[in-house]
């Protein structure tokens, strides 16, 4: 009977030991998803980021819907200068030596590689298709009217850090992150 109760004994300290890993491991384990996922996550932001400092610059505001932004990426594009010879060389400029040419270079070439998935800009990354949550608009900061972004994870694999960059309270394009 002794030894039924030693083996008895035995098995739940190895089972109460088992629990014990996993309990410890489970946070550890979350973590190292969440680094995982939180850096695609935040290479997706910066990449929106980028693209809505780009249609700003064409369009003299930020886009409210991924529509409009990806519709933006796949067919418009930026005007580059090219410039040859400086403006303050007067001697240059009587020559003719100064040039100013400008051309147009497609937003998705200047942009993103060529085998970037643009569709997907707007989707969170590892969540099978969640949307981020977009907003641009104005605010009023000291009586002057300022052009500004957001956009949120809309699916936060921590709900206690939900990502985002810009700001609809003040003017940042700053990510939470950085």
């Amino acid at each position: 009977m002794k030894i039924v109760i030693n083996l008895v004994l035995a098995v739940v300290a190895v089972v109460l030991a088992v629990l014990l890993y996993m309990e410890i491991q489970r946070p550890i384990e979350f973590n190292k998803e969440k680094e995982i996922r939180y850096a695609k996550v935040i290479e997706r932001l910066k990449d929106i980021r980028k693209a809505e400092f780009a249609y700003k610059a064409v369009r003299n505001q930020y886009a409210d819907s991924f529509e409009k932004l990806t519709d933006f990426i796949m067919t418009d594009s930026f005007p580059v200068i090219k410039k040859i010879g400086d403006i303050e060389d007067s001697v240059a400029v009587a020559m003719g030596q100064v040039v100013r040419d400008t051309s147009m270079v497609s937003v998705r070439d200047s942009l993103f590689p060529p085998d970037y998935h643009v569709d997907s800009l707007g989707l969170v990354p590892y969540t099978k298709g969640k949307p981020f949550k977009i907003n641009a608009g104005e605010i009023d900061v000291n009586g002057l009217t300022v052009k500004v972004f957001e956009v949120i994870d809309g699916a936060p694999f921590d709900p206690n850090q939900v990502l985002k960059v810009g700001s609809m309270e003040e003017p940042s394009t700053n990510g939470n992150w950085e």
